[in-house]
C-alpha cells in the first residue's frame, strides 16, 4: 500500500462523500483498502481538512483515558474516536484498549524515551609509586589477570576433552 499524502486523502474522501463513487470502487481505483478509505471519509467529516494536518503529538494518560471512556459510553470504535478527538491513526486508540485492559491505567502512562548521557570518565589522582593505594590498585590487577588466566585455562581444557586428537604445542 502506498503512501498518500493530505491532498490525496482529501480528494478521495471528496470522492465518496459526492456519491460518484462507492469505498469498493475507490479501493480498487487507488489501491487502498475500502476501512482506510472510510476512516478518511470519517476524519473528513468530522474535522474537515484540517484533521489531516500531521500532528506529532504525546498524548497524556487522562487523554487517553478520557479517549477510552468516550469509546465505552457511546459505543464509537477506534475509527470515529480518532477522528474525533483528531488522533493520529485508530491503531493508536486500539493499542490504549487493549493495554488498559491488560495493565489498567498504568499502561497509559506514556514513559520517558530519554538518551543516557555519557559520562564522563573521573580522572583517576596519580597514585604514587609504592603508597599503600598504589600497592592496592596493583594487588587488584593482578588477581584479576590470575582470575582471567585460570579461566583460560579451563576452556582450554574443556576444548581438549571434545577434541582429543588436537594437541596444545
Amino acid at each position: 500500500m502506498a503512501n498518500f499524502t493530505a491532498e490525496e486523502k482529501i480528494f478521495i474522501a471528496r470522492l465518496y462523500l459526492e456519491g460518484k463513487h462507492s469505498y469498493l470502487e475507490l479501493q480498487d481505483l487507488f489501491k487502498v483498502s475500502y476501512q482506510m478509505i472510510q476512516g478518511w471519509v470519517r476524519l473528513y467529516q468530522v474535522q474537515g481538512e484540517e484533521g489531516f494536518k500531521k500532528s506529532y503529538t504525546s498524548y497524556s494518560a487522562e487523554f487517553k483515558m478520557d479517549v477510552l471512556n468516550y469509546m465505552k459510553e457511546t459505543g464509537t470504535s477506534s475509527y470515529d474516536a480518532a477522528a474525533i478527538f483528531n488522533i493520529s491513526s485508530p491503531s493508536l486508540v486500539r493499542t490504549w484498549r487493549i493495554n488498559f485492559n491488560a495493565d489498567g491505567f498504568d499502561a497509559l502512562i506514556p514513559k520517558k524515551q530519554r538518551r543516557i548521557s555519557m559520562k564522563k570518565e573521573t580522572q583517576k589522582v596519580k597514585l604514587v609509586e609504592g603508597s599503600v593505594e598504589a600497592l592496592e590498585e596493583r594487588i587488584k590487577q593482578l588477581e584479576m589477570e590470575n582470575a582471567y588466566l585460570k579461566k583460560l585455562n579451563v576452556l582450554v581444557q574443556m576444548q581438549e576433552k571434545l577434541h582429543p586428537k588436537s594437541k596444545r604445542k
